[in-house]
Formats: structure tokens, C-alpha cells, sequence
């Protein structure tokens, strides 16, 4: 059966908008490992229900079912141990779940604060009620609301970024001279922000964009090839 990645899609299937995705992605790259990625949207419910839960990434590793992320890179490091290891060295682990976190909690909110709308727009038609509604649920405005402000969205950003920055003008990934899962848990972030809009959230000479670039770069570009709305930094 080989391995299946459900990725949520954009109206244009080949536009892949989940920054936890993303993360998957290049855990699958890193690890040598070719996967098919099936497109899927936020009202396909019934499509990963197997999964139990309706949430993707949803990884299908021969008959094994795998949700999460994160679940499913501590399960590519267990079931492919010979590959390149996604933690290196004692302690990684612990230290990339805390990077996971940090991706998930502090940097998440504040990209989706400058991103929201453009996200909403390029959604399949099927999804964007869906997504209007749940989205403003949890946050407690209108989309339009919450991005009106871009410049204080845009400061807040910089300031999330300060501790990542301050790292990467020092070493050239979160992980040390080569990439490791810490530094796709961030990436994620990032390519989820360059797929889905055109808004430049980096400056060239900032060391987070000279990491970005980096890993666009990496395995044969698997991500700088990527479909995109960014197409002003290819």
C-alpha cells in the first residue's frame, strides 16, 4: 500500500494550506521517503473519518493510520530507524516538542493574524463558510477584524520571531549545521504562510529569511517548487 498523506487543498488541489502538512512533508523528505498526498478540505469529513477524528495531516503508513504531526514523526523515526534521524542526539526529542509547541502556540497565531483573509480566499467555495464560521468562533471576531491592523500584526510578528532570530544569526538551523524535525515544525509556519498569501512576512537580509531560503533549497527544492500564492519571493 506504500504511504498516504491526506494534505488539506486549496480550490486548487495542488495549493497544500496546513502548516502541520508542511511539517509532515518534510519529515517524509528528510527521512528519503515517498508518500502519496491526497487532497482534502475542511468539509471532506467523511473522507479520513476512518482516521477517527476529522482533522488532517492523516498519514497511512501501509495499514498503520497515523494522526497528528507530531504523532507522525515520532512514528517515522520508530518504523524507519536506518533513515536520517528526524532527532538527532540525546535530548532532541524533548527539545523539538518544546520548539513544537512554541510553532504551534506563539508563532501560529501570530502569522494567522496576517494571513486570515487571504487564507479564506483561496479556499475551495465548499469550505469558506465553514472556515468563516468555525475561524471566528474561535477568535472572537470577524476575519476582516481580526487582520484589519496589519501594521500592529506585522510588529507582533516581529516580535514572535525575536528568539528564532537571535538563534539563526548564530547557526544555520534551529537543529545546528543541518536541518532536523525542530527546524520543520517552524518551516511548517512559513510554507503554509508562503502558499496561501503573497504578503512578505520577512525582510532579505533577516537570518530567519536566509534559514527560509536554506530550506526551500533542500531536498531538490521540494519546497520552493511547491504551488504558491507567494510567486514575488520564488
Amino acid at each position: 500500500m506504500g504511504i498516504i498523506l491526506y494534505e488539506l487543498a486549496g480550490a486548487d488541489p495542488a495549493l497544500r494550506l496546513s502548516p502541520h502538512c508542511w511539517k509532515v512533508r518534510m519529515a517524509l523528505a528528510h527521512k528519503g521517503l515517498e508518500a502519496q498526498g491526497l487532497p482534502w478540505r475542511f468539509t471532506e469529513k467523511q473522507a479520513i473519518a476512518f482516521s477517527g477524528q476529522g482533522r488532517v495531516p492523516v498519514l497511512i503508513d501501509d495499514e498503520e493510520v497515523i494522526c497528528d504531526s507530531w504523532n507522525i514523526a515520532l512514528h517515522l523515526e520508530a518504523r524507519y530507524p536506518d533513515a536520517p534521524a528526524l532527532f538527532p542526539g540525546e535530548g532532541a526529542i524533548a527539545l523539538s516538542h518544546f520548539v513544537n509547541a512554541w510553532a504551534d502556540s506563539a508563532l501560529l497565531p501570530a502569522i494567522l493574524r496576517v494571513i486570515l483573509l487571504d487564507i479564506y480566499d483561496c479556499l475551495d467555495p465548499v469550505d469558506r463558510e465553514y472556515f468563516r464560521a468555525s475561524r471566528e468562533q474561535r477568535l472572537g471576531q470577524s476575519l476582516e477584524a481580526v487582520v484589519a491592523d496589519r501594521p500592529s500584526n506585522l510588529s507582533a510578528l516581529e516580535r514572535t520571531l525575536m528568539p528564532l532570530r537571535q538563534v539563526l544569526a548564530e547557526q544555520d538551523f534551529l537543529s545546528g549545521g543541518a536541518p532536523a524535525y525542530a527546524d520543520y515544525c517552524v518551516f511548517g509556519m512559513f510554507m503554509w504562510a508562503r502558499c496561501s498569501s503573497a504578503t512578505p512576512l520577512l525582510d532579505k537580509g533577516d537570518p530567519v529569511s536566509l534559514w527560509r531560503e536554506r530550506l526551500l533549497d533542500r531536498f531538490d527544492g521540494l519546497a520552493r517548487s511547491a504551488p504558491c500564492l507567494d510567486t514575488e519571493h520564488p
